[in-house]
Formats: structure tokens, C-alpha cells, sequence
């Protein structure tokens, strides 16, 4: 499961100023809606990693938000597995861009909110131990987030995400502030894990190299309002290494030119 179609969604927002009146009272003004998405299309296919690039602002967690359910478009829908989606689910998990762990709960216990719906306490222990194996945080399970160095948080999210059992990962910005290093660790364990548990996984990045890397398939969105400026399927062996491989390279050199960079390096 985790099939998305994506139907012809278009997003405005109303831009509103207030405005004092001479005999001092403040009314409201609405000038011109704000089109953030003009016509969208997708489709993305179950088990399907999909990276989705586009300058800052262009709408891009706009959209991932409208899928996970989390706002609607001004027009056009959304559907989940021949569901239409008109509000956040379980079933589609976003990991939001900034840290969302609560700092008053140890790791154990941020990961066994999200299985609160288990009512023995047995097995909602087994699947807390199963998933702090996965994302490798064992000696760490009483530590506060405060304890804890920023990879660690996100694997934390990550390990509570996964432990809903979501058809769809959504995650913006997933690796934002982070080191370099730790960046590039925290890439490699996004990729191990989709590759172990088969989740449709949609992710916004602004790194390119992130996307070619990572993704499945890579999804270029342009400015505002945004429209799909490309949807390239990434047929390339894992692990992938630009040097090794030429048409990833020369993709890598056609997408910073569509960015508006001459030259990647």
C-alpha cells in the first residue's frame, strides 16, 4: 500500500493587511490571492522513493502538507490508495522539518506515543525495543533529547514515525542542520531503511545531490506559483557515485543549470 495520485491541485492563499479607518476603527483588507501551485500532477507508486527539489518558497512543503492532509488545496485532490485525503491519517506519517520530539519524554517514550493504540504494554514494549534496533540508538533509550546529538533526534523521529506502521513516509527538510558529516550518515540510514521496510517515502530537499542519491525518482519544481519542471526516473545502481557513473553526472549538471547555477561542483 501507498499509492498517491496527485489530481490537478492548486493552492492560493489570501493576502490579507489591515488598515486603519480615519475614525480610528482597523478593518480588514483582501487584496489578490497568492497562487502558490498551479495545475500539480503525480503520481507515485507504491514502495517508491521520490525526492522532490525547487527553490526556497516555490510551495514544495505547501504540497506535501495538501498530501499528508494537513491543509487543502484551493482546488483539485489528493488520493491514498483509492482513498480521497481530507485530513491527516496515521496511514501517511510527516516528519516534520524542525525537531518534533516532545522534551519532557525520553526517547522510550517519544517512540511509544505513537503506539498508544496497543493496549498491552508487553507488546507495545517489544515494537519500542524493535525500533530503536532499527534506527541503532541501543544504550540511549532513557535519554531526553536534550542528551542527545541532532542525528540521534532525527533517527528518534524516525523511529517513531516508522513505528506507526505508515503506508506513506512524508519528511521535509529531513537533514536540515545537521553537520556535514552526520548529514551524510543520516542519508545512508534513510536509504537502508527504505530499502528494509518498502514504505512510499516522499522527501523535500534542497540539496540535488541529496535527491540523485537517495531517490527513486527526483520531481524539479520551478518558481512561484510552482509547476513540475521535471520528473526524471533515477534507474541507477545503489550505491551511487557520480564519478563512477556519467549519466548521473551529466543529470547532476542538467539540474543545477535548471536551478540557474552554470556550474555544479
Amino acid at each position: 500500500m501507498g499509492h498517491i495520485i496527485v489530481n490537478s491541485i492548486s493552492k492560493e492563499y489570501r493576502n490579507r493587511r489591515r488598515q486603519s479607518r480615519k475614525n480610528g476603527c482597523i478593518e480588514s483588507h483582501f487584496q489578490d490571492p497568492i497562487p502558490v501551485l498551479d495545475n500539480i500532477d503525480l503520481e507515485f507508486d507504491e514502495g517508491e522513493m521520490v525526492c522532490i527539489l525547487g527553490p526556497s518558497g516555490c510551495g514544495k512543503s505547501t504540497m506535501l502538507r495538501i498530501i499528508a492532509g494537513f491543509e487543502p488545496a484551493t482546488t483539485g485532490n489528493v488520493i491514498i490508495d483509492g482513498k480521497q485525503i481530507e485530513k491527516p491519517s496515521s496511514n501517511h506519517i510527516f516528519v516534520f522539518q524542525n525537531n518534533g520530539l516532545l522534551p519532557w519524554m525520553t526517547v522510550w517514550e517519544n517512540i511509544e506515543l505513537s503506539l498508544r493504540h496497543l493496549s498491552e504494554t508487553r507488546d507495545r514494549a517489544k515494537k519500542v525495543a524493535e525500533h530503536i534496533e532499527i534506527v541503532e540508538l541501543e544504550g540511549f533509550e532513557h535519554h531526553y533529547p536534550h542528551q542527545l546529538s541532532g542525528g540521534m533526534r532525527r533517527r528518534t523521529e524516525l523511529a517513531r514515525a516508522l513505528a506507526v506502521n505508515p503506508n506513506v513516509m512524508i519528511m521535509d527538510e529531513p537533514f536540515s542542520g545537521l553537520d556535514f558529516m552526520t548529514h551524510m550518515k543520516m542519508r545512508e540510514e534513510v536509504v537502508n531503511m527504505h530499502k528494509f521496510t518498502g514504505k512510499t517515502t516522499l522527501i523535500v530537499t534542497h540539496d540535488i545531490d541529496d535527491a540523485l542519491i537517495m531517490g527513486d525518482r527526483i520531481v524539479v519544481m520551478d518558481g512561484r506559483p510552482a509547476r513540475i519542471k521535471l520528473n526524471h526516473r533515477l534507474d541507477f545502481p545503489r550505491p551511487r557515485d557520480f564519478q563512477k557513473i556519467p549519466e548521473l553526472n551529466k543529470l547532476r549538471q542538467q539540474i543545477f543549470l535548471m536551478e540557474g547555477v552554470s556550474y555544479a561542483v
